[in-house]
């Protein structure tokens, strides 16, 4: 996604270099380089650390999914410059409000330069929007929103793995437990999405594949990856999950009785 933006916006002062760690094979040590580091990683996500170092390397972290609800927290989130959304905090992706934590005063006064000059003023309307939300996060002990939505979101995962656990035809990525600071406790995955693969080799289009059956993700190739691969959002509203569980479920049926029918035939042969 970060190459799309840079594509389009036909930068001169940049360029999209792909992942980060085949840089570390270079010998050039004079080009300013800013490296992304997204944790947790959409669409894997797996938490991720920042790869490079150097004087002319500057790090901003995306930490859009770094919330108990998406993911083991192993720390409190520290890094120089922070960018989060509330969109994945409170489930509002139309509110379009997120915020930065900088620590550097000289880069804050850049961010705000650009910010008023690209934009103007940030909407009002949005701005009582996403307050009214934090207040209603914040309310009580504020915990219920995370406690509500870790547990929505690790029976959704649990659901699918399970679905998919006897499957040869396709595979999720694995999540290890981690303990997290904000339960304390080691917890296990709850992710905002799975990364699917199809393991075939006739299946070399995953994204076609899925959409024979009714189901739409976001294909790999969108996230410098094979086609192989195909992203499942499973930040959904319980009708749109249980459909795309239903629908996965009926892949892997018929995938049984593929796999009858052929021990079958072989036995009659």
């Amino acid at each position: 996604l970060y190459k799309q933006q840079v594509d389009y916006f036909r930068a001169v002062d940049f360029e999209f270099e792909g992942d980060a760690s085949l840089l570390n094979n270079t010998s050039d040590t004079t080009s300013r380089i800013i490296e992304f580091v997204t944790s947790p990683n959409n669409p894997d996500c797996q938490l991720r650390k920042a790869v490079l170092n150097g004087p002319s390397v500057r790090t901003i972290h995306d930490h859009a999914y770094y919330w108990p609800h998406y993911s083991a927290i192993p720390a409190p989130a520290d890094e120089d410059l922070m960018i989060f959304t509330i969109s994945k905090l409170t489930g509002h992706a139309g509110t379009r409000f997120g915020w930065a934590l900088v620590k550097d005063e000289a880069v804050y006064q850049r961010m705000l330069e650009y910010i008023s000059m690209s934009e103007l003023v940030t909407s009002k309307d949005t701005q009582l929007r996403a307050l009214q939300l934090l207040k209603v996060v914040l309310e009580g002990d504020a915990r219920q929103i995370f406690d509500f939505a870790f547990h929505r979101m690790r029976d959704r995962w649990e659901k699918l793995s399970k679905t998919l656990s006897t499957s040869k035809r396709f595979s999720l990525q694995v999540i290890a437990p981690q303990y997290c600071t904000f339960y304390q406790k080691v917890r296990g995955p709850s992710p905002a999405y799975a990364w699917l693969k199809c393991e075939r080799e006739e299946d070399g289009d995953c994204t076609v594949v899925l959409r024979s059956a009714n189901i739409i993700g976001r294909e790999g190739t969108m996230f410098n990856t094979g086609s192989r691969y195909v992203r499942l959002s499973l930040l959904k509203r319980d009708d749109d999950f249980n459909f795309l569980l239903n629908m996965i479920k009926k892949l892997v049926s018929e995938e049984y009785r593929a796999e009858n029918m052929g021990r079958l035939q072989s036995i009659i042969g």
